[in-house]
């Protein structure tokens, strides 16, 4: 695959908590539905460090395509059987690839302030939304580190193994493949969460403690040219 744009992401918490499809497909792209495992969905926040986005083959830019950034993702299929992700909103710290990716990408990003911080063996994860809104829309997630994961569960398998997302690029549905090395998954405890982003992106409040609390150091991604569905 012809790299497009070149990224790696690092210190990955990932949070996830179960949804009713119906809720979901309202939310999807034209062309997708819910993607499910036993007649389930799930909403993901995802909270990670973004280090050194490139274009095409040149070297990735160190201080403006390195930031924190949290999403809110979905599950999503295509007609094609293609398992994908949509993203509702994704914070991120840095002004330029915000604007950058809203208006060539029509991702829906926000301008935050944000920090990862790792200290004795946890991660913390702050963010507090600046423009477009709504204005304060936060996350607070703090991370203990555990053990790597040699055999990942099918429900493991199932909400990191997506290779693109589902978008919708100047009124069309598109598919955006990435590439990247197998996840390294490790446990983690999740010792604090406190956020409103996913009500902000327009879901149901998630309800009790996430079904799947995972951890990654990481992995360098492609992403070849969107396609259409």
């Amino acid at each position: 695959m012809r790299p497009l744009m070149t990224q790696s992401w690092l210190d990955l918490a990932f949070l996830h908590w179960a949804a009713d499809p119906a809720d979901v497909a309202p939310l999807l792209p034209d062309g997708t539905e819910p993607d499910t495992l036993g007649g389930v969905t799930y909403v993901g926040l995802v909270a990670f460090r973004m280090h050194r986005v490139g274009w095409l083959r040149l070297p990735g830019i160190p201080y403006l395509g390195s930031f924190p950034e949290t999403n809110v993702r979905l599950y999503s299929r295509d007609a094609r059987g293609r398992r994908g992700v949509v993203f509702r909103s994704l914070d991120a710290s840095r002004l330029i690839p915000v604007a950058v990716a809203r208006s060539v990408f029509r991702l829906p990003y926000v301008w935050s302030r944000m920090d990862v911080v790792r200290e004795a063996g946890t991660l913390t994860y702050t963010s507090s939304r600046r423009f477009p809104g709504p204005r304060g829309a936060h996350s607070r997630i703090v991370l203990r580190t555990g053990g790597p994961i040699t055999a990942p569960t099918e429900l493991e398998h199932f909400l990191t193994a997506r290779w693109g997302l589902h978008s919708t690029l100047h009124g069309r549905p598109v598919f955006l493949p990435n590439a990247h090395p197998r996840w390294p998954l490790h446990r983690a405890t999740l010792l604090e969460c406190d956020e409103d982003l996913v009500t902000a992106a327009g879901l149901p409040a998630p309800v009790g403690e996430p079904q799947s609390v995972l951890y990654s150091p990481g992995v360098a991604v492609r992403f070849g040219c969107p396609v259409r569905l």
